[in-house]
């Protein structure tokens, strides 16, 4: 195995890595905004209203970006193996 093709694979995994994780962290984003200003135009500081919104909306979001995620990961994994199978064979 080549330092090229190593190095190419790890960059394809980062890339597949912030690809599916993207998802969930900009509707964990959007919702801890809202709440943070919601907080802030009320001047409530309770504890649990920042974490419980984000934490259903990131579960929703698992919901609903699930199968476009579960995707991306299997279509990086079969051009991994697919990639050691040509290099190897």
């Amino acid at each position: 195995m080549g330092s090229e093709f190593v190095i190419r694979i790890a960059g394809e995994a980062v890339y597949t890595v912030l690809k599916a994780s993207a998802p969930m962290l900009v509707v964990g984003l959007v919702v801890g905004l809202i709440v943070s200003i919601f907080q802030a135009t009320t001047q409530i500081q309770e504890q649990t209203l920042a974490f419980v919104p984000k934490i259903l909306a990131v579960l929703l979001s698992i919901l609903i970006f699930g199968p476009w995620i579960m995707n991306t990961l299997v279509d990086f994994t079969f051009n991994l193996l697919n990639n050691l199978y040509k290099f190897v064979g």
